[in-house]
């Protein structure tokens, strides 16, 4: 799991891009639509940002403000940091681990092509208890 590579892993992402001045309520609705939890956020065909489902929440929600009227700007997570696709995604693991976040932009050429997340590392898992589940009449004789 670790070694996969991370272009691999996002070549078929929906990616939602905003710019700093969409609201809060906008980008969620979004992210709603997309099924994400992030939003890239694009300034000058450059990444200035990312908001994300934990921004929404410390950010928007915690604070009282009105995500009608708070703008991605005010609320971003600013210049985070950004991984490159050939990148095994153990390092992404290790970046996230040791920077404390759950989401990271992979960039090439300076233009975000996806994002990885720590729910990534769910993936191989997933898929082998669907195959079991497949292969078996009750979900009991897959938790015995």
């Amino acid at each position: 799991m670790p070694n996969r590579i991370i272009r691999n892993m996002v070549e078929n992402q929906t990616i939602i891009r905003a710019s700093a001045q969409t609201t809060v309520a906008e980008a969620a609705s979004q992210m709603k639509q997309a099924c994400v939890g992030t939003v890239m956020v694009i300034e000058r065909d450059q990444l200035v940002g990312i908001f994300t489902e934990r921004d929404a929440l410390f950010g928007v929600l915690a604070e009282g403000r009105d995500a009608k009227t708070t703008r991605l700007a005010e609320v971003m997570t600013i210049n985070p940091q950004t991984i490159k696709p050939d990148k095994p995604f153990g390092h992404a693991l290790h970046m996230m681990y040791e920077g404390g976040f759950r989401h990271l932009p992979v960039v090439e050429n300076g233009w975000p092509i996806g994002m990885v997340s720590a729910r990534d590392t769910l993936v191989p898992e997933m898929q082998e208890f669907a195959h079991q589940l497949f292969h078996h009449e009750h979900i009991a004789e897959i938790l015995a």
